[in-house]
């Protein structure tokens, strides 16, 4: 598997201001990865398969697959062939952070423009769900001409919200997919997360498969800040005078138990969950959501 470096540079990227260019190049490096990696001929029947999960009958899995690719792959059945997928994207005012030269929402746009070119070259119906307080934006599930056109222009917007509430995107987006999808939610999830359980396993036992997507910029993740300053919550303007070398260990220690809460509502409700920050290539995070998304 190639390194990390041998990727494109995520800087790099988001320096193309057109987000459709951005989500081709990205498509063009991620079946590049799929060519040089051990999935090397699996890109052209991926499609047609789907990964093997605890429940399903073990007679129908592919073992020439999974000869080539060492994982365990079964062929989808005829209704299983076209997904109906659905993205929830968190417009806050926290997603317009970023350490460098791109926020987490221009990293996010990319990244679900990216799914949805794939998705929708398999087939695949794409909707999208905007929200920060409230539901934003909503666009149902379709695939035709056009479709991904209108989700750029929405994704394409600048976050305008305030405050977030995750179990009203959650809720509000339950409450307008009507019929049995993926939905795939991009959020930094730096709320508090008590509520986001309930509604996230609502959502699942509806029928939906749920997968969590983390977009956190290596700054926040990682608090690589060193002098002394005041900090702005962007969301409420409140500033906070901190020192990192005071305040670091405890900052890492709660966000990683935050994280950890968050995996663990992911388990409990059968979700996926999946975390990246900001500086980490898009071909390559699409490929990890891709190849281990839930079934569908």
């Amino acid at each position: 598997m190639p390194a990390v470096a041998d990727y494109i540079d995520p800087v790099a990227l988001m320096r193309l201001k057109s987000l459709e260019m951005r989500a081709k190049v990205v498509m063009e490096g991620f079946w590049r990865g799929i060519h040089r990696s051990p999935y090397h001929g699996f890109s052209v029947e991926f499609s047609e398969y789907r990964q093997y999960t605890k429940g399903d009958d073990p007679r129908f899995i592919d073992w020439k697959v999974m000869a080539r690719t060492d994982r365990a792959y079964i062929k989808k059945f005829e209704d299983e062939t076209n997904l109906r997928a659905h993205l929830v994207i968190d417009r806050s005012r926290s997603m317009t952070y970023g350490s460098g030269e791109y926020s987490k929402s221009d990293y996010v746009a990319t990244f679900a423009t990216t799914l949805g070119h794939f998705l929708m070259g398999q087939g695949d119906a794409i909707g999208l769900t905007t929200f920060d307080q409230a539901i934003d934006q909503h666009i149902p599930a379709r695939n035709r001409p056009g479709q991904l056109r209108r989700l750029m222009v929405e994704l394409e917007k600048a976050p305008e919200g305030e405050g977030t509430d995750l179990a009203a995107g959650l809720r509000g987006a339950a409450e307008r997919i009507n019929k049995r999808s993926l939905v795939v939610m991009f959020s930094d999830f730096l709320a508090p997360l008590e509520k986001v359980k309930a509604e996230v396993g609502m959502m699942a036992a509806a029928g939906h498969d749920i997968l969590l997507v983390q977009c956190l910029d290596p700054a926040e993740r990682h608090f690589t800040f060193e002098k002394a300053t005041h900090f702005e919550d962007t969301e409420s303007g409140n500033q906070l005078y901190i020192n990192p070398a005071q305040a670091k260990d405890g900052y890492l220690e709660r966000l990683q138990a935050h994280i950890d809460g968050l995996k663990k509502i992911a388990t409990q409700v059968g979700a996926g969950f999946h975390s990246v920050t900001t500086d980490y290539p898009l071909e390559l995070a699409l490929s990890e959501l891709v190849l281990r998304r839930p079934k569908a």
